[in-house]
């Protein structure tokens, strides 16, 4: 009878006890979170209470399993495995307190600054500080996973003997994904692309969804994801549509007739900026950029306050405006002249006998179907 109790007392009053302390420490972080309900501290805190319950639920099995007298012939075995249990449940413990207060401490900087650009700049950095926490703690996770083998520590002196030579080695040979690991280092801290960013990537415009120590996602209008190495952005010419601030200003170019209204254009300018929404109200304008023989480039200049609102002002100025043109000044648009231009005053015509009123030339257009006589 006690060969089945001390097991059963032991190991249910581990996970009993586990569960008590799990979830009265929940309970203390619901609270606090309703009474500080300005910081999100508590509530990320909570989500980390699975591996805060199996760290506790380990390390408990791992100090009394001595005493359950149970699985004698394993006990070596089973400790060894509670123990690698446990150093695993405390990395990713580790992990989510970390990215708790990380989220926390931008999440405070978010609400005190009410620059975009900034505000970017700090969530890229905070993005790639986490992943390099992540990566340092599973490495040390990792490693004192393996230590805890006898033959691990036993060749431990032999590793570290070779350490220099094997460093040459790996180095010679991750190069590449050294390279991309400091320049995403270069991208975050030296602020050339942030997290939200509008770019033009090898003639591709999109946004900056992701960025990692080794590549970089762009989400292109389409919905397409290009990924790129970071190292692309510290060795290559790219354009940055929200360095230095999200605003914009934007052309429409439209090609019409040399006979086309220029104010009453202007005035319907600024009616059509009025009436849209994704227009800042900063800047506006119409000219004449060009001519050619038979039509004149007409420049709308509009402005926005980001990428996205441009794209609408400028696809809706555009439309408004030909079909404005096309409903109140036809004539405006460009069009194929099927006769002869117009002389100017006094030129003589070729071909004319002076005195003689020339005749008047006729195109095949000019001659009009004969009607036929109604039969009697």
């Amino acid at each position: 009878m006690e060969n089945i109790l001390r097991p059963l007392i032991v190991i249910g009053g581990s996970v009993l006890l586990t569960l008590i302390i799990g979830w009265a420490t929940d309970r203390l972080m619901r609270k606090a979170d309703e009474r500080h309900s300005e910081t999100p501290l508590w509530d990320l805190l909570r989500r980390a209470r699975v591996p805060y319950q199996l760290v506790l639920c380990a390390a408990l099995l791992r100090g009394s399993y001595d005493e359950s007298q149970l699985l004698e012939e394993h006990k070596v075995a089973v400790g060894r495995v509670l123990t690698l249990v446990l150093i695993g449940a405390a990395a990713w413990l580790a992990i989510r307190i970390a990215a708790a207060v990380v989220e926390t401490t931008y999440s405070r900087y978010a609400r005190v600054h009410r620059d975009p650009a900034r505000v970017r700049r700090v969530r890229t950095q905070v993005t790639l500080i986490m992943r390099v926490v992540s990566a340092v703690v599973g490495v040390v996770a990792v490693a004192a996973m393996l230590l805890t083998f006898p033959a691990m520590r036993a060749a431990g002196a032999s590793l570290l003997a070779s350490a220099g030579i094997l460093g040459i080695v790996a180095g010679v040979a991750a190069q590449s994904t050294l390279s991309n690991m400091f320049a995403g280092f270069q991208i975050a801290f030296g602020d050339m692309v942030r997290l939200g960013d509008t770019v033009v990537v090898d003639g591709e415009w999109g946004t900056v969804e992701e960025i990692t120590l080794t590549f970089l996602t762009v989400r292109t209008w389409d919905e397409r994801r290009i990924t790129m190495p970071v190292s692309y952005f510290t060795s290559k010419a790219f354009e940055n549509w929200s360095r230095g601030g999200a605003q914009m200003t934007g052309t429409v170019f439209l090609h019409l007739d040399h006979s086309a209204p220029m104010e009453k254009m202007r005035e319907r300018l600024r009616d059509i900026l009025r009436a849209c929404p994704a227009w800042d109200g900063r800047d506006y304008g119409l000219v004449v950029t060009d001519s050619t023989p038979s039509t004149m480039e007409v420049r709308a200049l509009v402005t926005a306050k980001d990428a996205d609102d441009l794209w609408t002002v400028r696809v809706t100025v555009r439309e408004q405006l030909i079909g404005w043109l096309a409903e109140e000044h036809p004539y405006a648009l460009p069009r194929v002249n099927a006769t002869d231009a117009a002389l100017p005053p006094g030129f003589p015509v070729p071909g004319a006998v002076p005195g003689r009123i020339p005749a008047r030339r006729t195109h095949q257009h000019d001659h009009q179907p004969t009607a036929r006589p109604d039969r009697p």
